[in-house]
């Protein structure tokens, strides 16, 4: 499994933006797809998931402003983000929970920069 993002940018407080993320591969052992984000010099943290039975979680920071979505064929992930602040600048990575022949592990994507200015 790979995984390819895109989108970001720079964005005004306020604004909208929207990331994707392309799952290359077999998507069979993927339990979930999410994005977390890190900025420099602090531990990457979770942003929102969504399962493959469809369950969605969001970080309480996100909560009301970030919707994640995703295509029907699992193969794509979306981030869109609403009502942007500046302390959600950071770099975004898309995330896949694998689970494969009884071993959990994470696959992350290329990050890609989100930039919010006040």
């Amino acid at each position: 499994v790979q995984l390819q993002a895109s989108g970001g940018g720079l964005a005004q407080a306020g604004g909208s933006l929207r990331l994707s993320c392309v799952v290359e591969g077999s998507i069979s052992n993927i339990n979930a797809l999410g994005w977390y984000r890190q900025v420099p010099g602090k531990h990457r943290v979770f942003v929102a998931h969504i399962t493959t039975g469809g369950l969605i979680n969001y970080a309480d920071a996100v909560k009301g402003r970030f919707t994640i979505s995703r295509n029907s064929a699992k193969t794509t992930v979306s981030l869109q983000m609403d009502s942007l602040k500046p302390e959600d600048t950071a770099v975004y990575f898309c995330n896949a929970d694998v689970q494969e022949n009884g071993f959990l592990y994470d696959v992350w994507g290329q990050g890609t920069l989100v930039t919010v200015s006040s």
